[in-house]
């Protein structure tokens, strides 16, 4: 099972990361959430594979660190999510389906 792709109606907006939204829950380090809007990124279920940031044209992901996460200690994070140009080979390449994008 994928990223929800309702989360941006579905999930509370509790924090904000790097310039972009945290929809939650969120508790740290089981509970990341999903982080972006326009590339939204659920790090509960992103293994961390990096297809997305070689993938990526415009750089949108960066590596962030999820010490303790059971999934991975590691997570695809979109900070550039601004500079999507909705190719959408990030979500064409996700092993898990961890991404959905959405222009604004």
């Amino acid at each position: 099972m994928g990223i929800d792709p309702n989360f941006r109606t579905a999930r509370q907006v509790v924090e904000e990361h790097e310039g972009h939204k945290v929809y939650g829950p969120v508790e740290a380090p089981k509970t990341l959430g999903i982080h972006g809007t326009i590339v939204g990124v659920d790090f509960d279920i992103c293994n961390a594979d990096g297809s997305c940031i070689t993938a990526c044209p415009v750089n949108v992901f960066q590596w962030y660190d999820t010490p303790g996460n059971p999934v991975s200690e590691k997570k695809a994070d979109p900070i550039n999510e601004q500079a999507c140009i909705f190719c959408m080979a990030c979500v064409n390449v996700c092993p898990v389906a961890a991404i959905d994008v959405k222009p604004p």
